[in-house]
């Protein structure tokens, strides 16, 4: 398993899903796990410690295991089948080792309120992890378009959508006297 920090949370720009960014501890490679907004929402409330009127519900899970003199010991992202990501929280109570099965977003949000480490196994990083380049060549992808080309563009080709903008703009013409007549003065 490979030790990871939540390096940011991100909103697509092309489909305004959320996706949280893994940085492995030693290296410069990342994971992106798609979430969804609800998800995003938690687990930016327990990284920005906000303080909330009731408990939400990872707060309560935590409260719950506290309870029960249970401890998170550690969440994992342990596999990757079909393009979708299985985890665990691992929980230790009464001398012994306990694997809940886990959406990897809920075990991130019980391991920012809890504190432990967040572990990846080697296949899942060395499957899905991305590299960064330093200096990207011109027709290289960026790591963000690794991203899109990964979970596909569901929306098409963002250049060919802003070029009706751009015509539009390019087309538009403001007359010199309209302004003068928006401008309230008396023609």
């Amino acid at each position: 398993m490979i030790e990871v920090v939540i390096d940011s949370i991100r909103v697509g720009l092309m489909s305004q899903q959320r996706v949280v960014i893994l940085r492995e501890v030693d290296a410069e490679r990342y994971l992106a796990i798609w979430i969804d907004p609800y998800m995003a929402e938690q687990i930016t409330f327990a990284l920005q410690e906000v303080e909330v009127a009731r408990p939400m519900t990872h707060d309560l899970i935590r409260e719950m295991l506290r309870s029960l003199n249970a401890r998170v010991a550690r969440v994992e992202v342990h596999s990757l089948k079909a393009d979708v990501y299985y985890g665990n929280i691992v929980v230790e109570m009464d001398g012994r080792t306990v694997n809940v099965d886990s959406r990897p977003s809920d075990a991130l949000a019980i391991a920012v309120r809890t504190h432990v480490p967040i572990m990846v196994s080697r296949e899942v990083m060395d499957a899905a992890g991305i590299i960064p380049e330093e200096d990207l060549e011109e027709g290289e992808l960026s790591p963000e378009d690794l991203l899109e080309e990964r979970n596909g563009d569901e929306n098409g080709d963002a250049d060919s959508r802003l070029e009706v903008f751009e015509d539009f703009l390019d087309n538009l013409s403001i007359d010199e006297d309209d302004e003068a007549d928006e401008g309230g003065q008396a023609g």
